[in-house]
């Protein structure tokens, strides 16, 4: 069995809840081992091995199909000890919709999780052309569901896929509105340190970062796959088309036991960075994830090379569980 350091816990913007640096996942390629045909009670197991690990901050949404499972889980341990995020879609099928289909999102949010509140309601996935329509109309509606305490704190997420160039945290990061904000961040798309970091920071936003393992980290040949393409067009120099091309990562003065290690310490320790979102439907994976989040930062000489490698990027390594990708 491995062995996984003592949980650590920080403070999520000004909200005032004390979370762990690692939250789970409930959506993503995985949804709790949905995905791979687990039963609800094996996923359920899944969440609550991550409880047991100090993990009090579960992220799920009502279009992951996952809340059933999160509001089980939490049943075995005192509500106010443990930290549920859900969210709402504002547009569906390319429209609009009405603000009272939000609310009645979250209403049913509620009755799937079985919990009277959630902690963080998020808007779902806004790009650049609604966001000010969602703060504008949506969230007044929202801050009046608060006051009756459905929900402690009020956020909203990026949508990385459709905003690669981070256009909506701009404006999102320094509207002080916003309690929670969840946004795409790895070690290949640094734009959230240009267009979110220094808002969030300013402001007492919580940041919740998503995306930090995606396929281009996770699936076997993918990264190089994507390191032939940037080659080609001159976005990386050409030394970096090859098998293993961040292999300069892994080594033992401090360095990284693998690209997926390397990929959570280095979003974890990025100036800025609350919780890091981590997923799976296997046990051993759920351990040694949180190992990872958990380990020291990568040396700054591996920093430096990251961020002159592939600082520049825009939009890498941002696929969507292909799911959702064919709801898109």
């Amino acid at each position: 069995m491995n062995t996984v350091p003592d949980m650590q816990y920080t403070k999520l913007g000004k909200t005032g809840m004390r979370v762990s640096v690692a939250g789970l996942g409930c959506g993503g390629s995985s949804r709790l081992g949905m995905a791979q045909g687990l039963s609800t009670n094996q996923s359920v197991d899944l969440v609550r091995l991550a409880m047991d690990l100090g993990v009090n901050y579960l992220d799920t949404a009502a279009v992951y199909g996952t809340e059933p499972i999160v509001g089980k889980a939490i049943k075995c341990s005192p509500r106010d000890q443990i930290y549920v995020a859900t969210k709402a879609h504002v547009r569906r099928g390319g429209k609009i919709i009405s603000v009272n289909d939000v609310v009645a999102s979250l209403d049913n949010s509620l009755r799937q999780l079985g919990t009277d509140y959630v902690d963080v309601f998020q808007f779902h996935a806004i790009p650049p052309d609604i966001y000010k329509q969602t703060r504008d109309v949506f969230a007044p509606a929202l801050l009046r569901e608060k006051e009756k305490g459905k929900i402690c704190h009020l956020g909203l997420t990026e949508s990385p896929p459709n905003d690669p160039a981070g256009v909506m945290l701009k404006s999102a990061s320094r509207d002080p509105l916003w309690e929670v904000i969840m946004l795409g961040y790895h070690m290949m798309h640094q734009v959230a340190r240009r267009n979110a970091f220094p808002g969030t920071l300013e402001n007492g936003i919580g940041t919740v970062l998503m995306f930090v393992v995606r396929s281009i980290f996770s699936i076997p040949g993918r990264l190089e796959e994507t390191m032939a393409a940037l080659t080609t067009a001159g976005q990386v120099p050409a030394w970096l088309n090859k098998d293993a091309p961040l292999d300069f990562l892994i080594h033992h003065e401090g360095g990284a036991k693998s690209v997926i290690d390397a990929a959570y310490r280095y979003a974890r320790h990025e100036r800025g960075s609350d919780i890091i979102l981590f997923g799976s439907g296997v046990t051993d994976h759920i351990r040694t994830n949180i190992a990872s989040i958990l380990s020291p930062p990568l040396p700054p000489q591996d920093l430096k090379k990251l961020e002159d490698l592939f600082g520049h990027l825009e939009g890498v390594g941002l696929d969507l569980p292909e799911s959702r990708a064919k709801r898109a």
